[in-house]
């Protein structure tokens, strides 16, 4: 018979020393909304239900849809999984902090920084998280990053035609959040709300960093 995945994962956490709150920072939810779904009281996505286990070090397994939990081979008996390896944090800038990157030896002070953000992407340079504001990169639809989101940005990718980019214009104290367009050698900066028109760039604008991930807080 196989295993309900909350039951394999509450399993794991305790093996590992991993707890809710621990959990529920790294899928940047509320430790509330993770007790939901490790107590049955709420259903995950089955994407979710294999962003946790592969957390807490699954490496073979299947979700089914009845949120049993199958590993390839022996459904009955999952027992393969790796240490468990805390991920990588990052700050949350502000815009300002963010638009002063690199114009100081110390871009920010580590006591000023009130929250700190797992990820385990591939950071190719520095990296640092910052909270969208404004409706500027929300669009009616393809994709769009509203308002509260977390974005990562690495600081060591290059950005190409595409990229969504942070950027700090001459003019500026703050960062901001667009997408580069590079047309015929000009570039410019939209966002993904098509009533956001397109900024030319050239010659006024640093690329500070390259976006790589998201993460939405509830609470």
């Amino acid at each position: 018979m196989n295993m309900k995945w909350n039951e394999l994962a509450k399993s794991l956490m305790k093996d590992q020393g991993v707890n809710q709150e621990k959990l529920a920072e790294h899928l940047g939810l509320t430790k509330g909304a993770v007790s939901h779904w490790l107590n049955a009281r709420r259903e995950p996505a089955i994407e979710d239900i294999a962003k946790i286990l592969r957390y807490l070090g699954m490496r073979e397994f299947t979700v089914n849809s009845d949120g049993t939990i199958g590993s390839p081979g022996n459904v009955a008996n999952v027992t393969n999984y790796e240490t468990y390896i805390p991920s990588n944090k990052y700050p949350v800038l502000s815009k300002v902090q963010a638009g002063a990157w690199c114009e100081a030896c110390e871009p920010y002070a580590l006591k000023d920084i009130d929250l700190w953000l797992e990820t385990d992407s591939h950071i190719q340079g520095e990296a640092f998280w910052l909270e969208v504001d404004g409706d500027s990169m929300t669009a009616p639809m393809g994709l769009s990053i509203p308002e509260g989101t977390y974005v990562l940005f690495d600081t060591g990718r290059e950005p190409v035609n595409g990229s969504l980019v942070v950027a700090k214009l001459t003019d500026s104290n703050e960062a901001t959040f667009k997408k580069l367009i590079i047309d015929g050698g000009q570039k410019y900066l939209k966002g993904l709300n098509p009533q956001w028109p397109m900024i030319p760039i050239n010659g006024n604008c640093r690329i500070i960093g390259v976006a790589i991930e998201t993460k939405m807080r509830l609470v």
